[in-house]
This record gives structure tokens, sequence and C-alpha cells, in this order.
């Protein structure tokens, strides 16, 4: 998991677009002082001496040419890089100061990701556990799990990689038909529950009935922006900014050598995630921040009926409360995403108990109070 991050933050209005600064190159010329040296005919004697100028002075010119340039590349700091892609079902970018893009190694180590944890790929080491084919594990998806059970343990199960079974009946997830009745809830309710799969020492894992599904997608993507981070930071990069579908990890200072300004979105309707409306932007700096909603996410059935996308694990029903939107800070962007679902799932009341024994964790939760939105954070200045 990542080094612990402190969050640096103040709530402001929105700004300008950030640019990148470009910085200029003087070049030093250098003029000869005429009339100082004088020639004489040259004689067999001296034609060593000639040959030695002809050959060798432009030789040391050329390397004291290359010497000033290193000095002055070394001493001009390195521009940033802009890369973006497509990876875990939603889209990345990046901005990090580096004299050199990093982007194929950065496509890597999001691969290993998604060889671990997704459930897209059916080759994963997660999809071959859900079929049965194997149950050892690799060490990225013991980390991940691992986060997860002590999620899980705080939340009192609100946070649940188990819940699959109900996503997918609610049609969120792979298989997608008529809405489950309240027979068809409590059955599926039997396969769900934390507690109910461990992971040994040497990375087994065991589940007490097969046909438990494991699915990491609500801390894969926090996890994801961690693993690029980490591999940022094991090459001496200290100013970036990491942000895959939403969740981000910043650090140091951006092109204008100021702290990352970090958008929040208005929890608006908007299911084709077309607004860009902001609710308001965060100043950051070394910090993890993941966000969670159900304003994007859900649809609406015949009878009017709105389905959010966020289960609660408990009733195996989608949440019905208060809270639109959930933005939480934290030490690493996997814990980021992981609580930002679970106080999705606790409500306000709920999510305020656990905020009360993790001082480490700040949130910006967007609720709806008769019909406005206010807002409850304890994010310090």
């Amino acid at each position: 998991m990542t080094d612990p991050l402190n969050p640096i933050h103040n709530i402001q209005q929105p700004t300008d677009e950030e640019l990148q600064e470009v910085d200029g190159i003087e070049d030093a010329d250098q003029q000869p002082e005429p009339g100082k040296t004088k020639f004489s005919p040259l004689t067999p004697k001296d034609a060593p001496k000639s040959q030695w100028r002809r050959w060798h002075l432009p030789v040391l010119l050329l390397f004291a040419l290359g010497t000033f340039l290193i000095l002055h590349k070394r001493n001009t700091p390195a521009p940033f890089q802009r890369d973006e892609g497509a990876v875990f079902g939603t889209f990345y970018h990046l901005t990090y100061q580096s004299r050199e893009s990093l982007k194929t190694d950065i496509e890597a180590e999001l691969q290993k990701v998604d060889n671990s944890l997704s459930m897209f790929n059916p080759q994963s080491t997660l999809s071959r556990i859900n079929r049965g084919e194997q149950a050892t594990t690799d060490s990225l998806f013991q980390a991940v799990f691992r986060l997860a059970q002590q999620v899980s343990a705080t939340t009192d199960g609100a946070f649940d990689i188990t819940v699959a079974p109900l996503v997918n009946a609610w049609g969120f997830g792979f298989k997608n038909g008529s809405l489950p009745d309240s027979a068809a809830v409590d059955s599926l309710r039997g396969l769900v529950g934390w507690q109910r799969v461990n992971l040994s020492a040497d990375g087994l894992l065991t589940r007490d009935d097969p046909r438990i599904i494991l699915d990491c997608s609500a801390v894969a993507k926090g996890f994801g922006v961690d693993v690029v981070a980490n591999y940022l930071r094991a090459r001496g990069i200290i100013n970036y900014m990491v942000e895959i579908g939403g969740e981000v990890v910043v650090s140091g200072t951006n092109p204008k050598g100021q702290p990352w300004h970090v958008g929040i979105n208005k929890p608006v309707d908007d299911p084709e995630s077309t607004s860009a409306e902001l609710d308001t932007v965060l100043t950051l700096s070394n910090c993890a921040m993941a966000t969670s909603g159900n304003y994007r996410n859900f649809y609406t059935t015949e009878d009017g009926r709105r389905v959010a996308h966020t289960i609660d694990p408990a009733t195996g029903y989608p949440v019905q409360h208060s809270i639109l939107s959930a933005t939480v800070l934290a030490p690493s962007c996997a814990e980021a995403d992981a609580f930002a679902t679970a106080f999705m799932v606790m409500g306000l009341d709920r999510a305020k108990k656990v905020l009360q024994q993790h001082p480490e964790l700040q949130v910006y939760l967007i609720c709806d109070s008769l019909g406005q939105n206010r807002v409850y954070s304890n994010l310090q200045p």
C-alpha cells in the first residue's frame, strides 16, 4: 500500500484550467578579442603545433560546449508530461514532472492490477477464483483483500466485496433483467458476507460456500491509482497527479508551482455523465481522494421507482438515504475508495461515528435536505 499522505486542502471557487509553463533557454555567445595573436610563417618544425591547433582545439571546444549544455539541462526544471488512456472500464489522466514519458511503463503497472482484480478479464486472478479454478492469489490481490476486510470490520460490513450476487440481481453487474422479489433477495443474501471468506498467511483463499463471488470494483480503481503513484515515487518523481475514473492522488505541486486543484461534481441526475458542474474545488497537496455517488449510476423503473447502484449488503436492497455524494480523503486512494462506498451505504449518522474513531479520514458529504443540498465536512483548513 502507499505511504501515509498528509492532506492539505482548502475549499475555494473553481479556477481556470492550469496551463503548463514553458522554460526558455538562453545561449551564450563568445567573441574573440582581435589583434592579440601574431602568427609567423610555418616551418616543418612547427607542423605538430599546427596539427594540434587544427584537431585538438575544436575537440576541446565541443567538450566545453557539451559540458555547458549538460549543466544547463540539470539546472533547468524537468517539463511536465501528460498521459491518458482507457483502463478498468473508465479513463485515466496523468500529469507528472519528468524529462521523459513513462506511459508504457505505467500502463504495464495498470495491466498487472487488471490481471489480478478485474471481474471483466476472464483470466484475472479474481475471475479464476470466482469460477473455482484456483484458490492461490497474487500479491496485489492479497493487499486489496486484506484492506477490504479491514474496512469491512471498521464499517460493520457496510463495505463488502462479496456483495456481487446482489449487485447483479439489481441490474448493475453482469446480469440484467426483472427486479428481484423479496424471496430472491433473501436467498442471495445467503451468499453475501465478508466474514465468510478468508485468506491464509501463504495467500490461499477459502470460502464457506463455493457460490460466493468476490467483486473488488469498489476499491480496484483507487488501488490502481496507488500503484501508479508508488511507481512515480520510486522513479524519484515528486510532482504529479494520478486520476482514474475520478479517484485521485496528488503530490507536490502542479506545473505552475502551486497546490493541485481538484473539483467535486455537483450531484445532479446525470446517467450519461455529461454534466461538468462543480459543487466545489479542493486545493490539495500530498493527498489521496475518492468520490462515490448514486447520481450517475442508477435507473428508473416503469412505475417510476429510482434504483441506485449502491447496494446495502445487510438488507440486500439499494440504499435510500440522504447522502448524494461522498468524497473521502485518506492515507491511500484504495482506502478513500472503499470508505467512500461504505459511507454511501451507511448514511450520515453512521458515517459520523466512523469518522470520530478515524481522524485520518476527512470527508465532503453532499446530502439532500428537503430537496436542498447541504454539506457535511470535517475538512481542515
